[in-house]
């Protein structure tokens, strides 16, 4: 098993031990949600408010490791399998971390949920960013959309864009901690970077069978002027 994997699990099993500690002191009913103005909105049982999150982080790993064996192209991530293997750590580790945030809410420490949110969020994204510039082309990791999935030309350029949209939304995000509002910004950012990606792959692929067609209309002309 790689060290990454390793550690993915040991993140898991720290978030169980971490409810199991903590359960007692919990309040019967939890904050568990807080709107963007960082005002607690949502409430849930102590049980469900306590292992909901480790269980999440269960489900997700078991995820994250099951859809490579059934992914068609699964021979493509052995090309960026370290950086899957960190993804997939950094993912149980920013749940674990917002697990953290909730419980230090209802133990009663005081603090601004968004701007300590914002350094874990500005981290993902950074980190979602360098992973699609190295991403190769599969079904489950990346910006999947019928034209990157069609062309790996259309799949590199369009992960090397998304690559610098996610790592600005990652500068934002980390703005966030000065001021909520860049927080908010930077997920604005990201649903920009999701739009973008697509049309692009579409343009993209529509520029390179245009291309592709006019190569073959050429090699056609020479052919017959021979």
């Amino acid at each position: 098993m790689r060290k990454l994997q390793l550690l993915a699990i040991a993140l898991v099993a720290l978030s169980f031990a971490t409810g199991i500690l903590a359960h007692p002191s919990m309040p019967s009913r939890m904050a568990s949600h807080w709107n963007v103005a960082g005002e607690v909105d949502g409430y849930m049982g102590r049980d469900a408010g306590v292992f909901l999150m480790p269980a999440l982080s269960v489900f997700l790993l078991a995820l994250f490791y099951a859809l490579p064996l059934i992914d068609p192209k699964k021979e493509n991530y052995a090309a960026f399998q370290k950086e899957y293997d960190e993804l997939v750590a950094i993912t149980i580790g920013f749940l674990y971390y917002i697990y953290l945030l909730t419980l230090a809410h209802n133990f009663g420490y005081s603090f601004n949920i968004v701007q300590m949110l914002a350094p874990a969020f500005g981290a993902l994204f950074l980190y979602v960013g360098a992973i699609l510039a190295k991403a190769k082309q599969n079904w489950f990791v990346g910006i999947k959309t019928p034209w990157t999935l069609s062309s790996t030309v259309v799949w590199n350029k369009t992960h090397a864009l998304g690559s610098k949209l996610f790592m600005a939304a990652g500068v934002v995000a980390f703005l966030g901690v000065l001021a909520p509002q860049m927080f908010v910004a930077s997920i604005a950012v990201v649903i920009g970077a999701a739009v973008a990606t697509f049309a692009y792959s579409y343009f993209e692929y529509q520029k390179e069978t245009k291309e592709g067609k006019a190569g073959i209309k050429r090699k056609a002309k020479k052919r017959r002027a021979i």
